[in-house]
Order: C-alpha cells, then structure tokens, then sequence
C-alpha cells in the first residue's frame, strides 16, 4: 500500500503482531504500540525526494516526472498545465542555445589567444565585416534559416508528429523524424543513435538539461566579465592563473567599483 503527499513519498509498511498472545505492534522506527483495538494499524515511513532546497515541500504539479524537476518554482509560473509544458520546451531550447554558446567562445576564444587564428574577441564578433557578404544579406538569411526552424518546431509542438508526415519536407522527413517533442531525431539531428527509446530515456535528458542549465549560468558569466574586464574569458582565465591569490572575482570586482 502506498501513500502520497506533496513533496514526499510514503512507504506504507504493514504492521506485525508478535508476543504470547498479546499483539504487539512493531513499527520501522523501532518502538513497539499497541494497536487500536478493532482496526489494523500501518506505519509511514518517509522517503524525501531531492529538491533545490533541502526539506522544501515543491509545488503538487512539479511532481518529478519531468526531467531535471526539483521543485523550484517559487514564482509559480507553471501551475497552468498549459504554461509549464511550454516552458520546458522553452528551457531546453535555452539549454541548446547556451551550450553551443558557450563553446563557440571557448574555442574562438582559445584560437584567438593563442594566435592560431586572427579572430576578435566574441562580443565583438557582431560587429565585424565579411567579405564573402554583407551585414544586412548575413542577417536575413539568418532570420529566414531560424525563422524556418522555430516555425517547424512550433508547429509539432502544437500538433506532436505532425512534421513527420510525408511531403512536409521535400520528402525528408524520415532525415528529420521527430521522437517527441523538444526532441529531433533522424540520421541527421541523432546521428549517434542516442536515445531512440525516448520515453524510457530519463538518464539521457536529465544529463542534457543539467548541462544546458550549467551552460545559461556560464553565459551569464561571461556577459558580466566582459561587462567588468572587457576581454575574453581566456584572457580572464589566465591572468588568473598568473596570480591566483590575488587576480580573483573578489579583486575585480572591487578594482571596477573604485
């Protein structure tokens, strides 16, 4: 028998009468009671359920099916069924987009410092010229690409599998297959072949949605050091490491207010 509350799971253990012809109640916590007479008697023991905040009893709707659900919503914006289900595809499509940021400026960032390649530092890259094309040609192809991706996302996020169907896409859609949505698959989009069984792939969106999360609090990161120090995270990291007792956060901080 089983027992639920809000931010806990019970188990709910038979009792056990023992003694000489006395019922003797022994619980899980190790103490023996009698019994009421007349009624069998259970015993609850509490298992608690990791959340952000040790002891915090999450909201009745975030009830850990979701992965990477920890309770945390404190401004309560999910408890429409509706609003919650698009803010997880709204946070995983944030993951994405910062986990790609972030390395890009890694990298760029590592070739910039070390001379391999003569690049600018990456929150001036906007502003740079090509020759293959200009600003304004460079910018509408990108708001016509992504405008199409977004576009064929939302529509199989209104209506899941709908993007699958054939002639929706130049007869490409088994390149594309969707495994549900905020999920792309295909020879293209999976190429490894991970998680095909995505309802049983709890393991493989948890690691992806912890990642995307470190991943948004890095770009945070960087938006505020190149704020205060105005050079690359690179650059950061080993001026750091020249000094590091002196050249910290702490130090920089200090030296940007004064």
């Amino acid at each position: 028998m089983a027992a639920t509350t809000v931010g806990r799971s019970f188990l709910v253990q038979p009792c056990s009468f023992i003694g000489n012809g006395k019922h003797i109640h022994r619980s899980s916590f190790g103490f023996s009671a009698k019994p009421p007479s007349g009624h069998p008697r259970t015993v609850v023991r509490a298992q608690e359920r990791p959340t952000w905040l040790p002891g915090l009893d999450p909201p009745p709707y975030l009830n850990g099916t979701l992965a990477g659900d920890y309770g945390f919503d404190p401004l309560g914006l999910g408890e429409d069924p509706e609003s919650l289900r698009w803010y997880v595809q709204a946070e995983l499509v944030h993951c994405r987009f910062a986990m790609a940021g972030v390395a890009g400026i890694l990298v760029t960032d590592l070739l910039r410092v070390t001379g391999i390649s003569n690049l600018p530092v990456w929150y001036e890259a906007g502003a740079m010229k090509f020759r293959f094309a200009n600003t304004t040609t460079l910018f509408l192809v990108q708001m016509i690409l992504m405008g199409f991706v977004e576009t064929k996302r939302y529509m199989d996020y209104i209506k899941p599998g709908s993007q699958a169907e054939d002639g929706i896409f130049f007869g490409l859609e088994a390149a594309f297959e969707g495994l549900e949505p905020g999920y792309p698959g295909g020879p293209i989009l999976n190429p490894l072949g991970l998680a095909k069984d995505i309802k049983n792939a709890h393991d493989w969106k948890l690691k992806e949605i912890k990642n995307g999360r470190l991943a948004m609090m890095a770009m945070l990161g960087f938006f505020v050091q190149a704020s205060v120090t105005h050079v690359g995270p690179i650059d950061n990291l080993v001026e750091h490491l020249s000094n590091p007792w002196h050249k910290t956060i702490v130090q920089t901080l200090a030296n940007s207010t004064s």
